[in-house]
């Protein structure tokens, strides 16, 4: 599977990593499991050092649109990419910039910087259901 992740709701943390070709529906498959399993306030940390992309720029503007839509879930926790390439670095840069989010969103190139990042941004939670 091109993206493994685990979303512990006891520790409402999601820790994602990607691992060789990776295509757009693996992204809305990762995105998809975040929503039905009420993950979005979670913090999210995601490692795509060893991601190899084989999308379009058509693509990347279809996942920006649909991660934009993602607002009226709010809230949604931060989130750590971590990469080192040129391409994931541009990926993740173009996915933050397109995404709108009003959550924090960083890059970082390694792993223990990502959770230290993550450690130190406020706890988000739902808003009680009616």
């Amino acid at each position: 599977m091109p993206i493994q992740f685990a979303i512990d709701h006891d520790k409402r943390f999601v820790h994602a990593r990607t691992e060789g070709i990776v295509t757009l529906q693996d992204i809305e498959a990762y995105l998809d499991a975040v929503v039905v399993q009420d993950a979005m306030p979670y913090p999210k940390l995601f490692d795509c050092t060893d991601i190899i992309a084989e999308y379009s720029d058509d693509e990347v503007m279809l996942l920006g649109a649909r991660v934009s839509a993602y607002a009226a879930l709010d809230p949604r926790g931060p989130v750590a990419f971590v990469a080192v390439t040129d391409q994931a670095t541009e990926i993740v840069d173009r996915f933050i910039n397109l995404g709108g989010a009003k959550r924090p969103a960083k890059l970082f190139r390694s792993e223990a910087e990502a959770r230290k990042w993550l450690a130190t941004q406020p706890a988000v939670t739902a808003p009680p259901t009616a």
